[in-house]
This record gives C-alpha cells, structure tokens and sequence, in this order.
C-alpha cells in the first residue's frame, strides 16, 4: 500500500532494541495531525512549534495542544497526494523581527506539475497567523513525475537558503538528473534571499559561472533527499538522509561541490546492481543500510540538548517503514558507527528541534512525540 512517502509492505515490524542503547522513548506531545511531514521553531522566543501537514496547512503546536486555526493554509493552490504537497518549512534567522518565512510545495501551472519555493510574512496583527496573501514565488521548476520531491528548507549558519530536491522521480532517475548540473533536480541548492530579485546566488557556490551549469547548486548526485539539517551548534556540518532506490538507504555529509552518487551508485554499490560503475570522484555516504532493515530513510539531527547526555553529539535518524531509529557516532575522524537506538513501531515522516535543541518524531499518522529518556 502507498502510505504518503513510500509503498510499505502490510505486516512490516519492527526489531527489538539493543539493551547496550542509550534509554529512551517516545512521549506524545499532541495528536490528531493530518499528514503532518515537517516540523520547525520560530526562534522567537515563544515556544512554538509549526507542523506541516502535506495537504497544505502548517499547524501551531502550543503547550500540549494545536491551536485551532492554521498558521497559513494554501490548500487551493498546491497539488497534494503521494509524495507531493507542502513539504518543507524555514524561518528566516532574524524571523522574530522580519516575520518571514519560506515553503516549499508541489502545485499545477498548465498542467505541469512544478517545485514552487515561496516567500511568507506573518500577519501584522496576530503572531499565531501568517498574511496568507503576502505569498510570492522565488524560484519553481517543473517535476517530470509524481514521486522524488525532496522539500526540504533550512537556513545555513552562513545565513543562505538550502534546499533539496529530489532527481524527478519514477524509477531509477530516467533522465540522468542526479548527475546532470543543467537541471536543479537531484540537488542541494544554496541561495541568499537577502539580496537579488527574487533572490541571489552567492558567488562562492562551486558551479557559478561553470558553462550550462545551474548556479543556485551546492552539491549533487542525490535520489530523494528526506530531511537534512545543520549541527549548528560546534561542526557547522550538514547531514542528509538520501532515501534509497531498490537496496540501500544512506546518509551522507554534503559538501561543497560534492557528487554523492546517483544514478552511479545507491549507497556503496554500483546500480544498477552488478554494473561495472566508475566511482572516480563519487563521495560515498558515512552509512547506509539495506532494505532487510528499512525502506525509506529519514534523516534527523545531531544531538545537542541536555536532557539525555549519553546522546550528546550523536546524530539520531530513522526508517519511515520499519520505525526503527539509530544513531551514528564518529568514532574517529572519517569514520562512523552506526547503532540501534529505539524501534517505534510507528512511521516516521520527519524530526523536529526545538529551541533548546531537544528532538521530537512526527509520526505520518498524525502523532507528535518528544524523545525522552527512560
């Protein structure tokens, strides 16, 4: 059956924890979500969080509850099912005094399906709604097909707009997006929505001025990247979970210019399975796993909160289908350990951080947990 992200087998369990794991939980916060698929913070200072919900609402999550009118609805204007909708959410660093904000969602012109990127502000008058006609459009690019979005948006400690998308879709990257630099499927953009119209490409991204080459790439070679975020507090690196093709799930750490693989390789391995491929110059991913283990990838965060010390610098992530979450320790430079960490039995559709760098799991069914210890 299709469950939103991906096809998930009915039946499918999760494995039993390894007791040498940090303990942990799952603590509902709220439920009664509706496909929710992002979760952020204003940094603002007033504790809220924003959930995103694929249909095309972002919900204010305050205390315990969910407030009952949208933060912004643009459910008339987005194309939604499957693997397309609203899919991703940024404030802008300086939100509690410019009230803006961005999104990323699929939507129809002409009958095209396109990626739009667009710009938010909240309302004058009332912090826990967004002006739902202050949108406008940055940057769009037509989807060849229905699944491998991305939607991803976060903000660099360099202050520029990272976004990631997805090769197109189908299967297999058809059209050879993941390592074609004239098309920004496949990718990790970098832009500066603080100067330009409608916005900048900064001039030390690594493809400016390369003959046929987008500018706006930061790096490439990606499947369907689904989720990714800065450890901004000590390394400044970025990680990413590249949800897999038919065996491997992987994340990586994306760097300028970087090729991460696709369509060349899934994970560690040539693909298709048994080729002979050319791996010269390809950035292997700092783990992987295979689909006795999971089926979509789902990248989270470095810890950096205070509640659970024993996480303390460990990047945690998961599996949407077999609700398994790891963690992945450098144990010395280069090198990564991965480990189990909880198996959740739910699916898992993104993480969130919060203010004080606490973590928190979005369940697709509609649940918002906390990651506790205990």
């Amino acid at each position: 059956m299709l469950v939103g992200l991906v096809a998930v087998e009915p039946g499918w369990a999760a494995g039993p924890t390894s007791p040498d794991a940090p303990a942990v939980h799952l603590q509902l916060v709220v439920s009664g979500l509706n496909a929710p698929v992002d979760f952020q913070s204003s940094h603002d200072g007033t504790g809220r969080f924003f959930v995103v919900e694929q249909g095309g609402t972002i919900r204010i999550v305050k205390g315990k509850k969910v407030l009952a009118a949208p933060f912004l609805d643009i459910s008339s204007i987005i194309v939604s099912g499957g693997e397309t909708g609203l899919l991703g959410l940024a404030f802008h660093p300086q939100y509690k005094t410019n009230g803006r904000f961005f999104v990323n969602y699929t939507r129809s012109v002409n009958g095209q399906l396109q990626t739009a990127i667009a710009e938010y502000h909240v309302s004058p008058t009332n912090p826990n709604l967004a002006d739902p006609n202050s949108g406008k459009v940055l940057l769009s690019f037509d989807q060849p097909f229905s699944n491998h979005k991305g939607g991803q948006l976060a903000f660099g400690p360099d202050g520029f707009l990272y976004i990631g998308t997805g090769d197109g879709g189908s299967g297999g990257d058809p059209f050879g997006n993941g390592q074609k630099l004239s098309t920004l499927l496949a990718k990790m953009l970098r832009i500066d929505i603080n100067s330009g119209s409608p916005y900048g490409i900064p001039a030390d991204n690594p493809f400016v001025g390369v003959n046929g080459a987008k500018g706006e790439i930061w790096a490439y070679g990606f499947r369907n990247p689904w989720r990714f975020a800065f450890d901004d507090k000590l390394s400044k690196r970025l990680f990413v979970g590249d949800v897999g093709q038919d065996n491997w799930e992987e994340v990586d750490i994306v760097t300028k210019g970087g090729n991460f693989g696709w369509n060349i390789m899934e994970g560690n391995h040539c693909y298709p399975p048994g080729s002979n491929c050319n791996q010269t110059g390809l950035i292997p991913p700092i783990a992987e796993y295979s689909h006795s283990e999971g089926i979509a990838v789902i990248g989270g965060y470095v810890y950096r909160g205070s509640a659970i010390p024993a996480l303390k610098g460990l990047y945690v992530f998961g599996d949407f289908g077999s609700g398994q979450l790891w963690t992945l320790q450098e144990t010395q430079p280069g090198i990564w350990q991965r480990a189990p960490l909880l198996s959740t039995g739910i699916n898992i559709s993104a993480f969130g951080r919060a203010g004080n760098h606490e973590l928190y799991v979005l369940e697709y069914g509609g649940n918002l947990y906390k990651l506790v210890a205990g």
